[in-house]
């Protein structure tokens, strides 16, 4: 529940503020953060100018430059962001901007304190589509002759300030191999370091203190953390910058103790614990993100079973509930939870079974197996996209918010590589009637070892017509390839969407399809095999549409072998059907 109405404008705070018309070069102040532990400490400002439009239209920066010991040996750092400006006693805003990448020189970007205030009055309508991290990085003035010694000549270079992320339980590989990943959502991981704890922290949170969002919890820990710009009984205000701009959200917030602070040309930043659980982020906006207190955010329940080693291993851990990110969070923590094994090796195999519980929708259903086959991508990498990209479809429709109430996933580790491809098939006739049984000779290579050969026996459908009857063997993948997407521009409904989950094939099992020529159509998560030509007619208005999809072939029949190995590799053959 927020704190106050939208109707009602920008919330009042308990404290005078500056408005930025009333901000100009030469004035000095004081900010406030935390270097080590939980003390906040000051730095002198000294404002250097005000930077019209430069963090978009009518959002202004003020430049300050911070003087003192410590900000002149750190520069400004990672983990700054949000910390509150005051001149004259009055709130100016929150710190939120740095120079470049690799200066030390402690000149930061202010965002108002105006811009924060308009968070909690903005449309509540949830931005999960915006994949936005920050403003982009944008170049308001050009350095030219006179114009390098100007102020608003730094605003070329001017970027948000970084929020270190903490991986707390995670290996370096698995933060490497989806940093990727975070990147497409506009998001650079600073590899943090710190720990998770839900220890109490009885220092209460000031103005100017460290305090985190939680992206990730338990027996992996993932978390933000930037610095305290104003406070009260109720609420907070933060970062002064967007931490990943998807508006409303459900987000852990915790206190938080600052280790130490690091200095460093390239990448300065806070060693940071998060601590005691004081409520929910609910606002993730352009100026800031806004905290509730004695909230308790909608988090994913996770729990995660590794068999096949000298004991079974079971993590439990929870993640955001997010569009964006979710998909993300669960292939890190799959992988990182995989990886980070004794039984972990290039040859082992992995058996997946699980499923995701979508409020009010039947379970999605886990279920596949990862061999190594490809050198440059660890087999458990694969197994964590494949979860990943479950969430994505779950996630990805215009029609429903998914409710997750959890996952569950176990996990048999096979320490062989177990896959075969398809080399050849056969049948034992070349012509066949309607009714009639026929087998089909399916010859795959191991990995290792003696040529498996399996044999199918399918019956040719009564209603096959004379011709010729296209006989596809296949892996699954090659089966759901073409139903995955709908089509360009098509979205499904979130019931059509699990329903098209769990008919997908596994990875561990051979098919045999047998193919009409005849149209099929595909409506929704529906299946429409050999469609007369009378009713193809009275369905032409959907042809092509978002409604109906057709292919000029039928699947009639389908057989499956559980093959206990990743099968890759697809042939066809023909009967002739007298």
């Amino acid at each position: 529940m927020l704190l106050w109405a939208a109707e009602k404008g920008p919330a009042p705070i308990n404290v005078p503020t500056l408005s930025v018309k009333d901000v100009h070069a030469g004035m000095h102040g004081v900010a406030y953060t935390v270097f080590e532990g939980t003390k906040v400490e000051a730095m002198d400002v000294e404002v250097l100018g005000v930077l019209r439009d430069a963090n978009g239209p009518q959002s202004d920066i003020i430049l300050v430059r911070l003087h003192g010991k410590k900000p002149e040996y750190t520069g400004v750092v990672a983990g700054m962001s949000g910390s509150p400006v005051y001149v004259d006693d009055k709130l100016v805003g929150a710190i939120a901007f740095r120079i470049g990448q690799f200066s030390k020189d402690p000149i930061a970007g202010v965002t108002p304190i105006a811009d924060m205030l308009e968070i909690n009055a903005l449309d509540r309508t949830p931005m999960a589509t915006r994949g936005v991290a920050g403003p982009a990085h944008r170049q308001v003035a050009k350095m030219s002759g006179d114009d390098a010694t100007d102020p608003q000549a730094f605003s070329q270079y001017l970027q948000p300030i970084e929020t270190p992320l903490v991986f707390s339980g995670f290996s370096e590989e698995a933060v490497r191999l989806f940093t990727p990943k975070f990147k497409e959502m506009g998001i650079v991981p600073v590899m943090g370091i710190g720990s998770a704890s839900d220890r109490l922290q009885p220092e209460p949170l000031v103005a100017g203190s460290a305090v985190s969002a939680v992206l990730v919890r338990g027996d992996m820990n993932v978390a933000g953390t930037c610095t305290v710009t104003y406070v009260d009984a109720q609420r907070l205000l933060a970062c002064g910058h967007p931490l990943l701009q998807f508006g409303q959200i459900e987000m852990p917030m915790t206190k938080a103790y600052v280790v130490a602070t690091l200095a460093s040309p390239a990448n300065a930043f806070k060693i940071v614990n998060t601590t005691e659980p004081v409520g929910a982020f609910v606002q993730d906006r352009h100026s800031g993100i806004l905290g509730e207190f004695g909230v308790s955010p909608q988090m994913i329940p996770v729990t995660l079973r590794v068999h096949g080693g000298t004991r079974a291993k079971e993590f439990h851990y929870e993640v955001l509930n997010n569009a964006k990110m979710t998909p993300v969070a669960i292939m890190t923590t799959v992988f990182n939870s995989l990886q980070g094994l004794n039984e972990y090796g290039e040859d082992a195999t992995y058996r997946m079974d699980g499923k995701i519980r979508v409020a009010g929708y039947p379970d999605v259903a886990v279920q596949d197996m990862f061999a190594p086959m490809d050198p440059s991508q660890p087999t458990a990498f694969a197994a964590a996209i494949s979860v990943g990209e479950r969430f994505t479809r779950i996630f990805d429709n215009p029609y429903a918010t998914p409710g997750i109430d959890g996952v569950t996933l176990d996990f048999e580790v096979l320490k062989e590589r177990r896959w075969a491809r398809l080399e050849s098939i056969r049948t034992d006739v070349t012509e066949a009637r309607p009714g009639d049984e026929i087998r089909i000779e399916a010859s795959l290579r191991p990995y290792r070892g003696e040529r498996i050969v399996e044999q199918i026996a399918v019956k040719i459908p009564t209603s096959t017509p004379k011709g010729t009857l296209r006989i596809l063997v296949s892996d699954g993948d090659t089966l759901d390839r073409g139903r995955r997407s709908p089509g360009p521009g098509r979205k499904l409904d979130l019931g059509s969407t699990i329903a098209l989950l769990n008919k997908e094939h596994n990875n561990d099992e051979l098919y045999v399809s047998l193919l009409e020529a005849n149209p099929q159509a595909m409506v929704e998560d529906k299946v429409m095999p050999t469609l007369p030509l009378s009713v193809m007619n009275v369905m032409e208005g959907m042809r092509g549409t978002q409604d109906m999809v057709v292919v000029n072939e039928s699947a009639v029949n389908e057989y499956s072998k559980p093959m206990d190995y990743v099968v890759t590799g697809a042939q066809v053959i023909t009967v002739t059907i007298k």
